[in-house]
């Protein structure tokens, strides 16, 4: 057999003499044993994961470029599913992988054709339902396949690497707005968070990139919140750490999103950068008023969020007892439908203009006569 490297983190496999799928699946499931096994490298264990595509001959076609091509789209299958598989081709995923090409197109001239736009969900301070800061959220509005969910295409921009200057952009907007908000209201600016990838993290340029952002906008770096998925901490915790530390340094705020599904351990927790905030999962947020663990759960992580020193923010919140129970946990902050759906920024204008006192107690139960004069 022939193995060579195809570029970047890809290798490529010819297997001759093979007489059925049943010897393709065998090879595969080897290749994966072997790699599973943890590498030395500087007197560091290094774990491997692999995802693999084959490409039967006949099936794919019979040139190199299109079994390689039914290897690709065999691989992106595989990689979906989760890690550590192999995936068969079949003609369905010639077609599904057309599609992505497609899409991975159109994406790349988003940008340019001014495609992507900003809406911001609040966050509200629970105990006067007080405004406290938006997260920035990303949307794609397609000309020819209209609005495309988040999740059809910021994977798609991190598998690709479009999300770096995606990312970009968005912080970029994100911070203009900040400072138009500040500029509304100078005695009380809010946060904004703007959410990073992994694969921007990986980026060597990422905190001088928020360093001329920051200073281009003329936004103070207290004003900007950076969230990284718990999940994220996990894929490459040595160099996550490292741009933590440097992002720290900025002076920004570092929050850890989807706070309780990564599984990450206490002890990397504690290797961190100081955390300013600490999201709670809507998964959890969903079952506090009927399942007694995971109102358990949200009372720990509040905990674990005080004795860190970092502001708790509960995501996801759609009811006025989900608010009322978070409240009375101790959780600080929330952000859900049952304040703001996400908006673009116009349509927070009456809210935030020069003078008035942001406020979405209406929604969130405070008492009557704590509230302030403008509810949402």
């Amino acid at each position: 057999d022939t193995v060579s490297r195809f570029g970047g983190d890809e290798f490529t496999i010819l297997c001759e003499d093979i007489c059925g799928d049943d010897d393709l699946t065998t090879v595969a499931e080897r290749i994966s044993s072997e790699m599973s096994a943890p590498f030395e490298v500087q007197g560091r264990r290094v774990f491997v994961t692999m995802s693999l595509g084959i490409a039967p001959s006949g099936d794919a076609g019979e040139t190199p470029a299109e079994l390689l091509r039914g290897a690709d789209a065999a691989m992106y299958f595989a990689k979906a599913a989760g890690r550590s598989r192999h995936a068969v081709f079949d003609p369905a995923m010639g077609i599904r992988a057309v599609k992505r090409l497609e899409l991975e197109h159109s994406l790349r001239r988003a940008i340019e054709r001014e495609e992507l736009r900003l809406v911001y969900q609040p966050q509200v301070t629970l105990a006067s339902g007080a405004i406290f800061g938006f997260e920035a959220l990303l949307r794609w509005d397609d000309p020819d396949r209209g609005v495309i969910p988040p999740l059809d295409f910021i994977p798609l921009a991190e598998e690709t690497g479009l999300i770096v200057p995606i990312g970009e952009w968005v912080l970029k907007e994100a911070c203009h707005q900040a400072r138009r908000w500040r500029e509304d209201q100078p005695d009380e600016p809010v946060k904004v968070s703007v959410n990073l990838s992994v694969r921007q993290l990986a980026e060597r340029s990422l905190p001088s990139t928020v360093q001329r952002v920051l200073e281009e906008t003329g936004v103070q770096p207290e004003e900007l919140w950076l969230e990284i998925t718990e999940t994220a901490l996990m894929e490459d915790p040595v160099a996550t750490f490292e741009a933590l530390a440097n992002l720290e340094s900025l002076g920004v705020g570092l929050a850890i999103d989807d706070f309780g599904v990564g599984f990450s351990s206490l002890n990397r927790l504690r290797q961190l950068p100081p955390v300013e905030v600490i999201k709670i999962d809507k998964v959890f947020v969903d079952g506090l008023q009927t399942h007694p663990a995971d109102r358990a759960i949200v009372a720990a992580a509040i905990s674990l969020a005080n004795a860190l020193g970092a502001t708790t923010v509960a995501e996801g919140v759609e009811t006025p007892e989900q608010a009322t129970v978070l409240r009375d946990l101790g959780c600080e902050l929330a952000q859900g439908y049952h304040f703001s759906r996400p908006k673009p920024p116009e349509d927070f204008r009456e809210l935030m203009a020069p003078g008035r006192r942001r406020s979405l107690s209406a929604a969130c139960g405070v008492p009557r006569h704590q509230r302030h004069t403008h509810p949402l």
